[in-house]
C-alpha cells in the first residue's frame, strides 16, 4: 500500500501551474501576476503575495524561473521569465490537469454507471 499523499499535485500545484502559464506569455513581476491570476480566472481563484512570492522564489532556484531586476514604474522590481526548463514543466503540468479534470469529470458525470451525479 503507497503512503497517502495529504495535498495530492494537482491541489498544491495549481499555483505553479497558473504562474508558469502567465509567466509564458509574457515576463512580470510579482505584484503583477498576483493582480493577472485574478484576472485571467474571473476572480475565481486569489492567490496573495504571500503565496506567490516563495512560490517564485523557488521555481527560480530549481532553474524554471529567470528573475532579473528592472525598473518598472518609477520602483526597482523582479520581472520573471520562464525558462526553457520552465517550459517542459509548464507541458507537463497542463497534461496532468487535464487528465485530472477529466477523470474528476467522468466521476461527476456518472463514470461507468452513466447516471449523472447528484448536485
Amino acid at each position: 500500500m503507497s503512503p497517502r499523499k495529504t495535498n495530492p499535485p494537482f491541489r498544491s500545484g495549481v499555483p505553479e501551474l497558473l504562474i508558469l502559464h502567465l509567466l509564458a506569455e509574457r515576463p512580470m513581476h510579482g505584484y503583477e501576476l498576483v493582480q493577472a491570476i485574478l484576472a485571467h480566472t474571473a476572480g475565481g481563484l486569489e492567490f496573495g503575495e504571500g503565496c506567490i512570492y516563495p512560490i517564485l522564489h523557488r521555481l527560480e532556484a530549481e532553474g524554471m524561473l529567470d528573475g532579473r531586476r528592472q525598473s518598472v514604474g518609477n520602483r526597482n522590481r523582479v520581472v520573471y521569465r520562464v525558462t526553457p526548463k520552465g517550459r517542459r514543466e509548464l507541458a507537463r503540468s497542463v497534461a496532468d490537469w487535464r487528465r485530472v479534470v477529466a477523470a474528476v469529470n467522468h466521476c461527476l458525470q456518472g463514470g461507468e454507471r452513466g447516471q449523472p451525479a447528484l448536485a
